[in-house]
């Protein structure tokens, strides 16, 4: 039996990736959509395979609104992409009407706000599964790299994350509002960075690792971009041996991403498609072996594993309040560092 669920937020993120992957999914069965607009809410309804009720703010509308759509007993679940200032409150509210709920990363603006939201999710024991969706703990790439890391076995030697690229005046991202004059930290650097450092995060734990200590520099290489588009960190993980956390939305020239996991075993390098592993035999040979994996956002693969949670009642580990607010806690570090010139930071992890 299907689960009867609700689309919050009629974006570009809700079109492009919540509808597919909801339709995709057979344990789902999209009943609803919300958005703070009635145009928006129908344009998006307009995609959907299925005739499918509109909610929304604007104009206000009798019977319409979130609260009504809310109240809806054919609907037990809700994927939410709305502004990250925004998303709190609904996700408290989708919970308090006994919703299941996939929240957009990041968590929350910042790590007061998150530590809060979790505090309040665990206080008052929800029996409702709410995961955030970091669809970077499901991609191909990452989650195989994670498995090679577990197979190499062996002590952290050494570690780092590249990712340079430019978003320019007419990304599509950038033509939203909300992201063209944040009233968050860091910009692009919340909105878009929190993905490489949850990243990192998955393949480090996949060795045993948690990361403790960041130093970082920050700076802004394009105005459109601010307040900043790029960090250069160092950071240290718990076996007190330290890698590198480099990340530009503003490389107009530069265009990279890897990320590299080096134990006293051998090494695995994630790229987008691919994944090496170098290791030695007994005799000290090197051999190098690379397998290549699905592109892709892995979007669907994160909302099926939504709904296998509802299915059995179990949060899937990837997706949990816990994981998205120690992702916060190292990315706020990072930026905190950077408006302090590179003081070191401690990073108390929620996991």
């Amino acid at each position: 039996m299907s689960t009867g669920i609700a689309i919050l937020g009629a974006g570009i993120f809700a079109r492009d990736e919540h509808l597919p992957a909801v339709q995709a999914c057979s344990l789902l069965s999209l009943k609803a959509i919300y958005s703070r607009s009635e145009e928006s809410a129908d344009k998006l309804a307009q995609d959907a395979a299925n005739l499918v009720d509109t909610y929304f703010d604007s104009p206000c509308t009798s019977g319409r609104s979130l609260d009504d759509l809310l109240k809806r007993d054919d609907v037990d679940a809700v994927t939410i992409a709305l502004p990250i200032l925004l998303q709190p409150e609904v996700i408290k509210k989708a919970l308090r009407a006994e919703k299941h709920v996939l929240s957009e990363k990041p968590i929350a603006k910042d790590v007061d706000t998150a530590t809060e939201m979790v505090r309040w999710y665990e206080d008052t024991r929800q029996e409702q599964i709410w995961s955030v969706g970091e669809n970077f703990r499901f991609l191909d790439s990452v989650a195989f790299g994670a498995e090679q890391i577990r197979r190499l076995g062996g002590n952290v030697v050494a570690f780092g994350l590249r990712v340079y690229g430019f978003i320019d005046e007419n990304e599509k991202y950038y033509q939203t509002e909300w992201r063209q004059t944040p009233k968050y930290q860091g910009g692009f650097l919340l909105d878009g960075g929190i993905h490489f450092v949850s990243g990192l995060r998955y393949l480090l734990a996949a060795a045993g690792q948690f990361i403790i200590q960041v130093t970082a520099f920050t700076s802004l290489l394009q105005p459109h971009l601010a307040p900043l588009d790029t960090i250069n960190a160092i950071v240290k993980v718990e076996n007190e041996n330290s890698g590198q956390f480099c990340l530009s939305f503003g490389a107009e020239f530069k265009t990279d991403f890897e990320i590299q996991v080096v134990t006293d075993r051998g090494a695995v390098t994630v790229l987008p498609t691919e994944v090496a592993v170098l290791t030695k035999d007994a005799g000290g040979e090197r051999t190098e072996r690379r397998g290549r994996v699905r592109p892709g956002s892995a979007v669907k693969v994160e909302v099926a594993a939504f709904a296998e949670s509802i299915r059995t009642g179990k949060s899937d580990p990837r997706g949990t309040p816990e994981q998205a607010l120690a992702d916060l806690q190292v990315l706020q570090a990072m930026l905190e560092s950077g408006e302090e010139a590179g003081a070191v930071k401690e990073v108390q992890s929620a996991t």
